[in-house]
């Protein structure tokens, strides 16, 4: 299956990967890249960081070297990164060697496919303002256009609205529309959505994050203990909490690796959600038919 699906791939047009976590998406990726060449391109915003290899399932030493990655690891724990970097950082790939790009940050896709809206950075004050506030507040302060636009179990997509709306004086879904045109629109690329089954998923979260704990990610943690902040985006990586947690001896493993697959089920599940919705035009490939 999987030989067959890259055989149909288009050579010349940058391919993309979107899916659930732990689907398979960096195993496929990879197949591409040694099967007809490229460079494999990262789309999720917790692997930008340097501090988590292992925590958040970055590819190994060995994989990196099977073939050319870019925007892996490249930021310093506490750099601020935000989709219009990820996409300005993006658009230097996209004249270089044929883009791999993979990942499961959903608005990463929709920057690059549909355009993204051109806003002014968050002034400091109007930032620390909104990392002091409950996601309720900032969710009741928000116009009723944004609110049906975004996430609002996620507590970053909240505090970006929030920002948007506090330092422009406009909502975020007005400056939404006024967008950009896209760099890679549709036709000038091959997208392709792993769909997981949950029964398939599940167990392969939980036996994750259960390896990710006995090979390295509380070596992670113990790396960043003096300096971990739930507010950086960094820190705000699936399961750094949890294994912060099991490092200080508050929750014992067991507790860790369910905390930890509640929440990455949670999160797979909004996945699903932003890839149906705004990825309907992009190829369906079953991630257990891959092998």
């Amino acid at each position: 299956m999987i030989r067959d699906l890259i055989a149909s791939l288009p050579n010349d047009l940058p391919v993309l990967i979107a899916g659930p976590t732990a689907s398979g998406k960096s195993a496929l990726a990879l197949a591409i890249a040694e099967a007809q060449g490229g460079v494999i391109v990262n789309a999720d915003a917790s692997q930008v960081y340097d501090c988590w290899r292992v925590l958040t399932a970055r590819p190994s030493v060995e994989e990196e070297a099977c073939a050319p990655h870019a925007l892996y690891g490249h930021l310093p724990y506490d750099a601020p990164y935000s989709t219009g970097h990820w996409l300005r950082d993006v658009t230097l790939l996209l004249s270089g060697p044929r883009p791999i790009i993979v990942g499961g940050t959903g608005l990463y896709f929709t920057a690059l496919t549909e355009g993204l809206a051109d806003i002014p950075p968050t002034p400091p004050e109007i930032r620390a303002s909104a990392d002091a506030m409950d996601t309720k507040e900032m969710i009741d302060d928000l116009e009723q256009g944004t609110l049906s636009r975004i996430d609002t179990a996620n507590r970053a997509r909240v505090q970006r609205a929030w920002e948007v709306q506090k330092a422009t004086g406009r909502a975020l879904a007005d400056w939404q529309d006024d967008t950009n045109p896209a760099l890679l629109p549709a036709g000038q690329f091959s997208g392709i959505v792993l769909e997981s089954p949950k029964d398939w998923l599940t167990p392969r979260i939980e036996r994750r994050f259960d390896q990710m704990l006995k090979g390295g990610a509380l070596d992670e943690a113990r790396a960043m203990e003096d300096r971990f902040d739930p507010a950086l985006p960094s820190c705000r990586a699936i399961g750094a909490a949890e294994a912060m947690a099991r490092l200080r001896g508050e929750i014992d493993h067991a507790t860790a690796v369910e905390r930890a697959t509640i929440a990455t089920r949670q999160y797979a599940k909004r996945q699903r959600t932003w890839f149906r919705a705004r990825m309907a035009g992009w190829r369906r490939v079953a991630s257990n038919d891959l092998g």
